[in-house]
């Protein structure tokens, strides 16, 4: 049960991992390429559609982490657990007040200077996603080979 739990883990954050990647690479550097009048509209569906991709995985990582700092099993040690939290934790908060701030603005038209602030910050969460999706492979190694 609790290699499944940090299978589940390992798998959300990379899907999550490959797809902050994508979208900092290329879709939110491609935002300055659409068409102003055509840009609110785009916008308000990229965040509903982005919504219903997204936010199921990102519960099961939420659940997951917090099921497995309170049955932590005994390949995972509570540093790993506390920084896997933490790491969360930062993405969840500059998802919900930063990420989705600049979405709003966005929402209402282009903004170049608005857009560039979206590609700064989500580095961080590109950071962070990255880092979890290491040390959570990391575990998963050193689970499977403690049989």
């Amino acid at each position: 049960m609790a290699i499944a739990l940090v299978v589940l883990q390992t798998a959300a954050t990379w899907f999550m991992t490959g797809l902050i990647w994508f979208v900092q690479v290329v879709h939110y550097p491609l935002y300055t390429r659409i068409g102003e009048a055509e840009f609110a509209v785009y916008e308000r569906d990229h965040c509903s559609l982005t919504t219903l991709v997204v936010a199921p995985v990102m519960l099961v990582e939420l659940f997951s982490a917090i099921l497995l700092c309170v049955n932590r099993p005994k390949f995972v040690g509570m540093p790993e657990c506390i920084v896997n939290v933490i790491l969360l934790g930062v993405i969840w908060l500059s998802t919900m007040f930063i990420a989705d701030q600049l979405h709003g603005s966005l929402g209402s038209g282009l903004s170049i200077p608005v857009v560039k602030a979206l590609v700064a910050w989500n580095w961080l969460r590109t950071v962070c996603w990255t880092v979890r999706g290491l040390g959570l492979s990391y575990v998963l190694i050193k689970g499977l080979s403690m049989g």
